[in-house]
């Protein structure tokens, strides 16, 4: 469940502009979701290859060049299902939570 939600977390981060893996990290860290490199990484790479990501190279004024991450086409798409299932999963807790009264 946890892999599902930083999927979507990265792209509702990735949709409001292009963004490089250690800014994605601090990002999710602010929102107190604990994700190091290890994890982030694979994500990226699943996403990339699925084609809702795509990428490029950026030069960096300290250090070496940064990969931009930014959403696709189809990544957008992606995400506005999602979207519309996380409101529809909060809706159906909501009254699952309000019948335990």
């Amino acid at each position: 469940m946890r892999k599902g939600i930083l999927e979507y977390c990265i792209l509702a981060i990735l949709s409001r502009g292009a963004s490089y893996a250690p800014r994605i990290i601090s990002e999710l860290k602010e929102a107190e979701m604990i994700v190091v490199e290890g994890t982030l990484y694979p994500i990226l790479t699943r996403q990339k290859n699925a084609g809702l990501l795509t990428y490029r190279w950026e030069e960096s004024p300290q250090g070496p060049p940064r990969k931009f991450y930014s959403l696709t086409e189809k990544g957008e798409e992606y995400l506005q299902r999602w979207d519309k299932a996380w409101e529809e999963m909060v809706e159906q807790i909501a009254t699952i939570r309000g019948k335990q009264q």
